[in-house]
């Protein structure tokens, strides 16, 4: 089965050094919190990941969630209600959310961290938590004060559970499509008919209650995304008491057989099929996806931490199986038939390949973690600083969804590799967290559907292309904070990379002005995936400007092999030296494939391809 592996120190870097989390107690918010509280809570998070978490996910990966036709059930895998006990009476679905509304209050940087770990020890599971907190969150947000009352200290407490019913099997990203329909009743309430599939969480006995904010259409109101309202429909009807009721004429009429994520239940729901199912207007008629994208906007970053928690654990898996697994002899001696085997961490092959985990995945953590922090300063801050902080996390939160979930393919394949054809086996964890993953580049919109938020929407239509010019502007401090630490070549070269960078937006500007909207589209994506590689070198400069001169704080003068001795023997300075290695791996290796990128873009874009449908093949 393995074992759950965690770099706590890096963690600890992340959130104490990169993050300055201390610095948050200057918020009265967060005055009575300490870094010794904090590190008690993220070793807890551990624990709980460690000895409950990973254990049931690993078993709920051969087992999967079983659906039973004649009761319309579906039945999670053994240990995961356990599981899912321990984290929730330890507090951490409400960690970071207010008292007021039963959180513990703590910064959403400790949120991040603590999911994070969840994620990578039992992603699956953690999918049945997390929409339930975003459901919570949004109806605090846009409920009637009955409705807060209601749902939220419930779906917070884990006691009820939520998820999110937007897809239709002709309405997946085209969700103005939807047929899904709502009645209004003499009482005010509505009658809710249609069908959705896909619903995550749509069934499961983990919880007494399921909460569906289900998007539909009023009758009599306008076609498109315009029309849609949104609705509360509870699985048991609540008295007035606020016990439950009868059952609500809701069901699961079957669940996905999917390539990974065995042990999450991924339901197609009937609503209404007895003309009995009630649902409760959420927030203003005909606002439901504004509404909707609140919920959206969370789950999108839990999305990409759930990716990162994913990319980290195969990464560790990679590392603990190269110091292993012995197999050929050391380069110095390859040609000697009698030289000992060595592990093959060893071999600078394998080297490189767990050098480019690494880094991807400690760059992809500071991104993470930076944007959770923008949006906790948008509620702290106020005026010019609280609108900065805004723009910041709408701009990163697609960046971060994407391009986190599209590395989590390539970082499990690249961990497969390392374990060879053992890697290919489900004995060991590296399989299973490939085929979760793959999933986190589709759901809560697509990766192209990121790629449309983020180039059109937040860059090109965004007023004074505001948002862009603040993460510039942000960047543009850091190679200055650099100067006199960092080599002038990593600060000259993502100097360049922003000049790059303006270049093919202004020429994506220049396609949209025209009109030539096939070209504009095509290279949307490819350009949120140069964006992406522009952030993590940001990312990777800023690392440097702090691990260097801490490592050569505890190194001092020394050099050459007596460097290479000391930094042996001392746990701190292998910690900085490998953050510095990293660091400048993926500026020196990773990041020039960025200008390439954008040449590709600007060559491609002028293509004049027209409609292409007819150069693919048909099949009958």
């Amino acid at each position: 089965m393995g074992k759950y592996l965690i770099d706590e120190r890096d963690l600890r870097f992340t959130l104490f050094e990169f993050l300055e989390l201390e610095k948050m107690s200057a918020y009265t918010r967060y005055e009575y919190f300490d870094r010794g509280v904090y590190e008690d809570t993220i070793r807890l998070a551990q624990r709980i990941a460690t000895d409950q978490l990973f254990p049931a996910n690993t078993a709920g990966h051969r087992q999967g969630c079983t659906f039973d036709p004649d009761t319309r059930s579906v039945k999670v895998p053994p240990g995961y209600r356990e599981a899912a006990r321990a984290l929730l009476d330890a507090g951490f679905l409400s960690i970071s959310d207010d008292p007021a509304i039963g959180g513990t209050g703590m910064p959403l940087d400790v949120q991040t961290c603590c999911w994070e770990v969840f994620c990578g020890a039992g992603g699956a599971l953690m999918l049945f938590l997390m929409l339930g907190h975003g459901a919570a969150l949004m109806i605090q947000h846009f409920g009637s004060p009955e409705q807060k009352a209601l749902y939220v200290p419930r779906l917070l407490s884990g006691q009820w559970g939520g998820t999110m019913c937007l897809t239709e099997s002709e309405a997946g990203s085209d969700v103005g499509a939807l047929k899904t329909k709502a009645v209004p009743q003499a009482d005010g309430t509505y009658r809710i008919t249609g069908r959705k599939c896909f619903i995550t969480n749509g069934e499961q006995d983990i919880t007494e209650q399921i909460i569906y904010p289900v998007l539909a259409r009023i009758e009599g109101d306008p076609p498109g995304t315009k029309g849609i309202s949104l609705f509360i429909v509870p699985k048991y009807l609540i008295r007035d008491d606020g016990s439950l009721g009868e059952r609500n004429d809701v069901y699961c009429t079957g669940i996905e057989k999917k390539m990974g994520a065995h042990g999450s239940a991924t339901c197609s729901m009937s609503f209404g099929e007895n003309e009995r199912c009630i649902g409760y207007l959420l927030g203003e008629r005909g606002r439901g996806m504004n509404i909707m994208f609140h919920m959206l906007n969370e789950t999108r970053l839990e999305v990409g931490i759930m990716a990162l928690g994913g990319s980290s654990a195969a990464y560790h898996q990679a590392v603990d199986y190269a110091r292993t697994r012995l197999q050929g002899s050391h380069v110095t001696r390859m040609f000697e038939p009698d030289a000992p085997k060595v592990p093959i961490i060893e071999h600078p092959d394998v080297q490189r390949m767990l050098l480019w985990m690494k880094s991807w995945v400690e760059g992809g953590r500071m991104l993470s973690y930076y944007a959770s922090r923008q949006i906790d300063l948008q509620r702290l801050m106020e005026g010019e600083e609280a609108r900065e902080a805004k723009a910041l996390a709408d701009f990163l939160i697609p960046v971060v969804k994407a391009g986190n979930s599209d590395m989590a393919w390539r970082i499990t394949a690249e961990a497969i590799q390392v374990h060879g054809g053992y890697g290919y086996c489900s004995e060991y964890p590296v399989e299973q967290l490939a085929v979760d993953c793959k999933a986190l580049s589709i759901v809560e919109g697509t990766n192209g559907i990121q790629s449309l938020d983020l180039i059109i929407r937040k860059i090109l239509m965004d007023p004074g292309q505001y948002k862009y010019h603040v993460v510039k502007e942000r960047i543009r401090r850091s190679v200055e904070s650099a100067a006199g630490i960092v080599g002038e070549n990593y600060r000259n070269s993502l100097l360049d990379a922003i000049d790059c960078l303006d270049e093919a937006v202004g020429f994506m500007k220049s396609l949209m002005d025209s009109g030539r909207l096939t070209n504009l589209l095509m290279n949307v994506d490819p350009l949120r995936r140069a964006v992406y590689d522009v952030l993590i070198a940001w990312m990777h400069l800023w690392c440097l400007t702090l691990a260097k001169p801490k490592l050569e704080a505890i190194t001092g003068r020394a050099a050459g092999k007596d460097q290479a001795s000391f930094i042996e023997s001392d746990s701190e300075a292998v910690f900085y030296h490998g953050k510095v290695c990293s660091s400048e791996f993926w500026l020196a290796t990773e990041f020039p494939k960025y200008f390439g990128k954008i040449d590709a873009i600007l060559q491609g874009g002028k293509l004049d391809v027209g409609d292409v449908r007819a150069v693919f093949p048909v099949f009958s």
